[in-house]
């Protein structure tokens, strides 16, 4: 039994783009906000060819009492002042370990590989990039948070290597996942030896924006530079 009183019960649906030489695993953060996030792509059109969705797990999620949930690992509740529930986000980095494997076999460097996500998605991308994965190219971070106590800081105090970069942006107005919550995350990453870049919006709550969008594509493309280029050949 898990921390929340269940057996682990998992379903991973899947949505796979394209695969090509560099690959950005874009972890949405649940079934509504990847609605959302998928709604907004026509920003990041130029950039599609560099990007495989993946879609995050049915479980029980105990902040809505143990109710089914498509969500990426369970939560004690929506806080950065408890402990993590470990279990189930070790369980979601196994399984896109699987992914990062498969792309590397497909014949994508893992030095052009990005992670990032939107809410659940962007944490879970830290405990993929951070703990697991220190030699992808980047992580983007979108209204995502750490808890206090993240297994992610344990993880880089014990680190001696090159970090990857962290791309975040928060909307000031987000009333679910606080803004000080972001800054609080990336204060602490920068403090572990990440370079780590944070971007506020005044008046945007927990959703994606254009603007945060563009800076996203701005970003991607810098990290994977020719990637724009190989496509259009």
């Amino acid at each position: 039994m898990d921390q929340a009183g269940f057996k682990s019960r998992v379903n991973i649906p899947t949505h796979k783009n394209y695969l090509s030489n560099s690959s950005s695993q874009d972890l949405i953060g649940s079934a509504e906000q990847g609605a959302l996030m998928l709604g907004q792509k026509e920003v990041l059109d130029s950039v599609q060819q560099c990007m495989e969705v993946q879609t995050s797990a049915i479980r029980p999620y105990t902040p809505m009492k143990g109710g089914i949930s498509s969500v990426w690992f369970d939560r004690l509740k929506i806080s950065n002042d408890c402990p993590e529930h470990l279990e189930s986000i070790n369980i979601m980095c196994q399984v896109l370990t699987d992914l990062i494997d498969d792309e590397i076999k497909s014949g994508i460097k893992k030095n052009r590989i990005l992670v990032g996500g939107f809410s659940m998605g962007g944490c879970m991308a830290m405990h993929l990039a951070y703990r697991n994965h220190q030699d992808v190219a980047g992580v983007f971070a979108l209204s995502s948070f750490l808890n206090k106590t993240s297994a992610v800081y344990q993880a880089l105090r014990e680190s001696d290597g090159v970090l990857p970069e962290l791309f975040q942006c928060h909307g000031a107005a987000d009333e679910l996942v606080l803004h000080s919550w972001g800054e609080e995350t990336n204060s602490m990453l920068k403090s572990l030896g990440v370079s780590a870049k944070f971007h506020s919006f005044p008046g945007v709550y927990h959703e994606l924006s254009k603007a945060e969008l563009e800076k996203l594509k701005s970003w991607i493309l810098t990290k994977l530079p020719g990637e724009l280029e190989r496509q259009s050949e």
